[in-house]
């Protein structure tokens, strides 16, 4: 029992730096477009794995220790807040929905996630500012969550079964 429980700290671990390298990573490129808050959202191909390979517990946990670290590695401590709402509406969204389809059409699932993260970050602007206007963002990003999750839903859709199996072969899973 015991050495199942290391495999699994040591596996969530290790997607927990792979989620944080890519975060760090893309926050370190240009932007996709010039609208502020327009991008892949790379790191939530590893939510989707764990939510497809592992469970939700595990994914939840990977998105807290990324979110955490993401905020202080990338110096922004004020975007922890944005962070840390969007994700979690993204998880709670990406976790029933899911559930719904039973693991299947994990693209689906990502672009409903990225609208949510969406969401929740305007939700999180609108009560920083106490202004309304930014619900006019609203559309845009919308459009663009519609894009970039399906994009990180074929990611992950084509990547976890892959692991699975060499995770299943090795007995990590």
């Amino acid at each position: 029992m015991k050495k199942l429980n290391v495999h699994r700290m040591v596996l969530l671990a290790m997607f927990s730096t792979i989620a944080l390298t890519i975060f760090v990573v893309e926050a370190a490129l240009p932007p996709l477009a010039p609208i502020q808050g327009v991008k892949l959202g790379l790191a939530n191909v590893i939510t989707l794995i764990l939510l497809l390979c592992f469970n939700e517990k595990d994914a939840l946990l990977v998105l807290f220790v990324r979110i955490i670290l993401g905020s202080i590695c990338a110096g922004q401590m004020m975007s922890f807040m944005y962070s840390l709402c969007g994700g979690l509406l993204c998880f709670l969204v990406m976790a029933l929905i899911n559930r719904l389809l039973k693991k299947q059409y994990i693209f689906i699932t990502s672009v409903f996630g990225a609208m949510a993260h969406n969401a929740g970050q305007i939700a999180v602007a609108i009560v920083m500012t106490g202004s309304l206007s930014i619900l006019a963002y609203l559309p845009i990003l919308m459009i663009s969550a519609v894009l970039t999750g399906l994009f990180t839903g074929f990611c992950a859709w084509f990547t976890a079964p892959r692991l699975e199996k060499i995770l299943k072969k090795q007995g990590n899973l």
